[in-house]
């Protein structure tokens, strides 16, 4: 009887999103349109999609040398598409394939405050808060490290929370508001925003899921369940002053309303939100309110990163697109 692999915990994040506009962006682009412009490394994502493999494995469903297969599954983990696990096998271990990613995009529109293609883009820091009330663990953090006091949730009044690149806290909510930039001559078909984020659990932990409620001009467009606070390998971008055995990444999600509904990367969550509901025209400004609520099913906590720490150069990225 064959013997059962055991479950797979993927490591690093699942969703890859990439700005063209961003130099520190193009070796990983063009390292994925390698990984890619192979019909037979596609076969073999498509076969990781669901079910993990070692590489012997996919040498004898392709019917392709071990030998190519091992090249073929190096050039994926160069594009961070795949990783590899070692897992107990009928003869001690054996190392097994997993793909590592469920969505990549590549952007093409500039950060900073810039309209291309009929898209108004600001990307607000994440010091750049309007309000909160927070609960710890919490915390704000710059390229120098913690600022003002752990646990505290004083240290989020602080002067020098404008330099934050990282915060986080274990319950409660944050709001930012956006200037209002809509120009009510125009349609507006879609507003989004984007930020890295994760859950918070001491030090870091891989599992650790929390339900993260994103919420526009007092509407609720979704709640994303994130699935651990991720500190296995260095974020690309976090300081040295950031030690290790800590928060070090997030993932990047968008959360948008549309005519037809709220959408998080892409995908409808939320067809009874719509554009219109959330009366844009009526404010000076655009609030977005990040919130741990009370009621939720995994009060696990959030991290939120600036353009200086985790993966993504980029603060919190609100898109008006016409």
């Amino acid at each position: 009887m064959k013997k059962q692999k055991a479950p797979v915990k993927i490591i690093g994040e699942r969703d890859i999103a990439l700005n063209l506009s961003n130099p520190a962006h193009h070796s990983h682009i063009i390292s994925i349109g390698k990984a890619l412009s192979s019909p037979v490394r596609l076969n073999i994502l498509n076969l990781l999609k669901t079910t993990p493999l070692s590489i012997q494995e996919i040498a004898a469903i392709l019917s392709i040398p071990v030998s190519s297969t091992a090249a073929h599954i190096k050039c994926l983990e160069d594009a961070r598409l795949v990783v590899t696990e070692t897992q107990p096998g009928n003869h001690g271990s054996m190392r097994v394939c997993i793909c590592s990613i469920q969505t990549f995009s590549l952007e093409t529109f500039d950060s900073d405050l810039d309209v291309v293609d009929n898209t108004i883009v600001v990307d607000m820091p994440i010091g750049n808060y309007f309000q909160c009330q927070v609960e710890p663990t919490c915390g704000l953090a710059d390229e120098n490290g913690a600022i003002d006091t752990y646990d505290s949730p004083t240290s989020f009044y602080s002067p020098y929370r404008m330099k934050a690149q990282l915060l986080w806290f274990q319950q409660g909510f944050i709001e930012y508001r956006f200037q209002n930039l809509i120009n009510p001559l125009l349609n507006l078909h879609e507003i989004s925003f984007s930020m890295e984020l994760c859950s918070e659990a001491p030090g870091y932990l891989e599992d650790w899921p929390s339900d993260i409620t994103i919420s526009v001009n007092g509407h609720e467009i979704t709640t994303f369940c994130s699935p651990g606070d991720f500190g296995a390998r260095r974020g690309r971008l976090t300081p040295a002053a950031w030690s290790n055995g800590r928060t070090q990444y997030g993932l990047l999600k968008t959360f948008s309303v549309r005519e037809d509904g709220g959408y998080l990367d892409r995908r409808l969550v939320n067809p009874d939100l719509h554009i219109k509901d959330l009366e844009l025209e009526k404010y000076p400004y655009i609030s977005l309110i990040i919130a741990i609520k009370k009621d939720a099913r995994y009060i696990g906590g959030i991290n939120l990163f600036g353009e200086k720490y985790g993966d993504y150069p980029q603060g919190i990225i609100m898109n008006l697109i016409y």
